[in-house]
């Protein structure tokens, strides 16, 4: 979705991880053992190599155009699957998200692709994606805003377990109050629409982003961290750190018409390909090289994301280093289950609203469909241990609980 910075209240984190961050609950892969962490934690790799979006194999492999009106972006603009292609550069098959406005609202088309299953969490996301300065086609200026990010349905007004990633938002012309070129990253809490309140916290870059750019971001261990061509532009903590699993999208839409000098003019962004790697910390040379083998191998799709296994080092990796997890050693594996607690009498019932710091606890029977307000799960309470700072994320269903056993 991606929501207009220029009415965001940029709440800068201030909100200190309490205590050290623990150990990394997702391990660290190696360029030569990525095949087999795969086998164990999952990943989801495109090349895009599809003939149109009326592919049925793009749809099979969970990819939907967006079709249905509604922001962001110019109000009364159309949102067509027509306006996503599958064009060659360089020999390779590309997406390609095009946009065009003539000005108004009816003469307006956006673009954008996203994951028809919200399933993505902790670990990298990757992508390789081609930002553009200038039009194809009419006059230069318009405030475009060209994207790469994860999102969570809002769930009401300041919904807490709300999550988004906007991984990158690149903005050649400006907008939002700013002169271009500007590209943001930017990791929400929650917002609410009307009246408008935004709690987020974002990083920038003044530049221009014009060619082809990897972008990553590591969700591990309570830290956001984002990465523009192997440099590291970001890292967001405290409370800003997800709390749901995520769709993975792209879209290309004006963030308003007020700087179109007239005719039509239309814009491209291409997309080469996508990587998640699940429970995983990969620095971006490891995430790239992993694409690379994928599509040395002929492999121009690959899921594993819900088939795999729970995520282990694999077997012979080294000793993950500390920029690359953060942590000394790998999380151990899990057991499949776990003793009784033996101090529910103490802990207090896990509310949604509470703050709770690393280390502390709070008893909790977990809902039956990630649903706080909905029917319990039937499995009866059990004892939580926060792994960081976290508020509004169930246990259970969010990594930010370690769950020490039934009551």
């Amino acid at each position: 979705m991606s929501i207009g910075k220029r009415r965001s209240i940029a709440i800068a984190s201030g909100i200190a991880l309490a205590g050290a961050v623990g150990a990394v609950a997702v391990t660290a892969a190696t360029v030569g053992t990525a095949s087999a962490a795969a086998n164990n934690c999952g990943y989801l790799f495109d090349d895009f190599n599809y003939s149109s979006s009326a592919d049925s194999t793009l749809t099979a492999h969970g990819w939907v155009p967006r079709t249905y009106s509604g922001g962001p972006g110019v109000p009364g603009a159309t949102w067509s699957a027509n306006s996503i292609s599958f064009p060659t550069n360089g020999g390779q098959k590309v997406m390609q998200l095009t946009a065009s406005t003539d000005g108004t609202g009816g003469g307006t088309n956006q673009a954008e692709l996203y994951t028809s299953q919200k399933r993505y969490f902790e670990g990298t996301y990757a992508s390789r994606v081609r930002f553009t300065d200038t039009p194809t086609g009419g006059s230069d200026g318009d405030h475009i805003n060209e994207t790469f990010f994860t999102i969570s349905p809002l769930n009401g007004d300041l919904d807490p377990t709300y999550s988004e990633l906007d991984i990158s938002e690149y903005l050649p012309n400006g907008g939002w109050g700013e002169t271009g070129p500007i590209n943001y990253q930017t990791t929400w809490y929650t917002y609410r629409n009307d009246p408008w309140y935004a709690d987020n916290v974002h990083s920038e870059e003044r530049q221009s982003y014009d060619g082809w750019h990897d972008l990553v971001v590591q969700v591990s261990g309570g830290h956001v961290i984002y990465f523009i061509d192997g440099v590291q532009v970001g890292d967001h903590s405290g409370k800003f750190y997800p709390r749901q699993t995520m769709t993975i999208n792209w879209n290309l839409w004006f963030i308003d018409t007020a700087a179109h000098s007239g005719g039509l003019s239309t814009y491209i962004e291409q997309v080469d390909w996508v990587l998640y790697a699940k429970n995983q910390v990969l620095t971006p040379s490891q995430a790239s090289a992993q694409a690379a083998t994928y599509r040395g191998a002929g492999n121009a799709f690959t899921d594993t994301v819900d088939s795999s296994g729970p995520c282990v080092t694999p077997s012979g990796s080294p000793t993950p280093s500390a920029s690359a997890s953060r942590s000394s050693s790998p999380s151990p594996s899990p057991t499949p289950s776990t003793p009784p607690a033996t101090n529910c009498a103490s802990a207090p019932e896990w509310s949604i609203s509470a703050v709770y710091l690393a280390g502390q606890t709070a008893k909790h029977e977990k809902s039956a469909a990630g649903d706080p307000n909905g029917p319990p799960s039937g499995q009866g309470k059990h004892l939580w241990r926060a792994k960081w700072w976290t508020q509004g994320s169930e246990p259970g269903w969010t990594a930010n609980w370690e769950d020490l056993g039934h009551c």
